[in-house]
């Protein structure tokens, strides 16, 4: 079987306007040296209001301003592609400008649509952000490609791979209908050493664009790599500013320590819980179909540095305190254990929601009580009526937040969780909640959610890191 990779390249990773595309150039040129790419791109990065904006967030914005019936304008949603055209040959550039062209006037019929039903949701939704974002990124970037001089086509909607279920706004990867157009893709990259596909973007088996949740770039590249995953040795790269760090470097400066290593349980984990390594949804819908796929997180100006993530790492010498993260705008749940599972089942199956954590239950007045932490407030205020419909004497505490602390292999580090707990004590913060589970791979402190309690938490326990002795 030949190799190949799926590369993803996030908006940080192509920069404001583009400017880090050189560098993508590059890291293609050295990946597919011994293998097939698909290269996996995210909307890019502008700059609007003096600010460093996504694209997106952008076209959200534009799209709430059609939602009041106001008039609206694209212009700032092609600022960047003119940018980016600079990397485009002159013998390429009409055909690209025609696309770029062609592409927003969809997203531009999109949007006069929303200013007609003063509604600016579903498959409207999705087709402004599908248009102006990643599938014309994908298409903007093929001719980069071919001005580099790299064999390379794209994937267009026609024969896109990822086929979703009808929940438009938070769709649903669906395997066994996206792997009808695997064939097809496999054609086109046997014809070229590099094939250019959206991230973000789904299709129904109707034709409608759907979309993923935020940081869906990540659920594409290992949907691919699950689909191509019996025909080719697959891996997936996620091309970032660095490699995987034992805190977020914007929070801790001092003592920080390179991960070479994550189990697919320790990833998973530290993305639910603050650190943006990957979208933990991706890492679950490899590990519910029963891949073994290695995923690479590689520093894109230093390649040699990287982090390896799979199933079952080898190397296990490493401090067993691998990461420490935290995560702001919690919300702890207290409902009844009896009506818990109706709840549990229903955010499954009805709402296909899994951003929350059970922790341990308690008892009052003899009964039985259980803790859900939700790791998304905002998401529990628009669902309040809907989450408190499951138990009357349900109740929502909000401004809460959560210290964690991962490492598969904690059970060696001696009284960790007592240590952790007495620093954050002694840094004069009042733990709420204490959840340890060895099983789980993790330890969960919960503490209020004002000023700047998180990453002054964060800091602490990471402080206590490298003097924490374990067997």
């Amino acid at each position: 079987m030949k190799n190949l990779v799926i590369a993803k390249f996030g908006g940080s990773a192509i920069g404001i306007d583009g400017k880090q595309i050189p560098l993508i150039i590059k890291r293609i040129n050295e990946l597919k040296k011994d293998a097939k790419v698909i290269a996996v791109f995210s909307a890019p990065l502008t700059e609007h209001d003096s600010k460093q904006r996504s694209l997106t967030d952008i076209a959200l914005k534009i799209g709430q301003k059609a939602e009041e019936g106001n008039p609206v304008s694209i212009e700032e949603l092609k600022k960047p592609y003119q940018k980016i055209l600079e990397f485009v040959d002159k013998k390429y550039q009409d055909d690209c400008k025609k696309i770029i062209d062609s592409l927003l006037e969809k997203s531009s019929n999109a949007l006069n649509i929303a200013i007609q039903k003063k509604e600016f949701a579903y498959e409207t939704r999705s087709r402004v952000l599908a248009y102006s974002g990643e599938i014309l990124m994908s298409h903007v970037m093929n001719y980069v490609l071919k001005s580099a001089g790299i064999k390379s086509d794209v994937i267009g909607f026609d024969t896109w791979p990822i086929i979703t279920d009808k929940n438009i706004e938070s769709a649903n990867f669906l395997v066994m209908e996206s792997s009808q157009n695997v064939n097809a893709i496999e054609a086109l990259l046997e014809k070229n050493d590099v094939l250019s596909i959206g991230g973000f973007i789904g299709k129904t088996i109707d034709g409608l664009e759907t979309t993923y949740e935020r940081g869906g770039s990540d659920r594409t590249a290992a949907d691919l790599g699950i689909l191509f995953s019996k025909k080719y040795h697959t891996k997936i790269d996620f091309e970032k500013d660095s490699a995987v760090l034992s805190a977020d470097p914007r929070i801790v400066k001092e003592e920080l320590e390179d991960i070479g290593q994550l189990s697919y349980n320790e990833a998973r984990i530290a993305g639910m819980f603050g650190m943006k390594i990957l979208d933990p949804i991706a890492i679950k819908e490899i590990v519910e179909n029963g891949v073994d796929l290695p995923i690479i997180i590689t520093d894109m100006n230093r390649p040699e540095k990287l982090t390896t993530i799979g199933r079952n790492p080898s190397k296990k010498n490493g401090h067993p305190l691998k990461i420490v993260t935290g995560k702001k705008n919690c919300a702890i749940l207290r409902i009844e254990s009896v009506s818990a599972q109706s709840l549990f089942e229903s955010l499954e199956k009805d709402k296909r929601y899994g951003e929350f954590v059970i922790l341990s239950p308690y008892t009052k007045d003899g009964i039985e009580f259980t803790r859900v932490l939700f790791l998304d407030a905002d998401y529990v205020k628009r669902n309040e009526r809907y989450i408190l419909a499951f138990d009357s004497l349900a109740s929502i505490t909000y401004n809460r937040g959560v210290i964690t602390l991962i490492g598969d292999e904690m059970w060696r580090v001696q009284q960790i969780a007592s240590k952790a707990s007495s620093k954050i004590g002694e840094a004069g913060l009042n733990i709420l909640n204490m959840d340890a589970q060895e099983e789980t791979s993790r330890i969960i402190i919960v503490i209020e959610d004002t000023g700047d309690n998180i990453e002054k938490a964060i800091r602490t326990v990471h402080n206590e890191r490298s003097k924490i002795k374990f067997v």
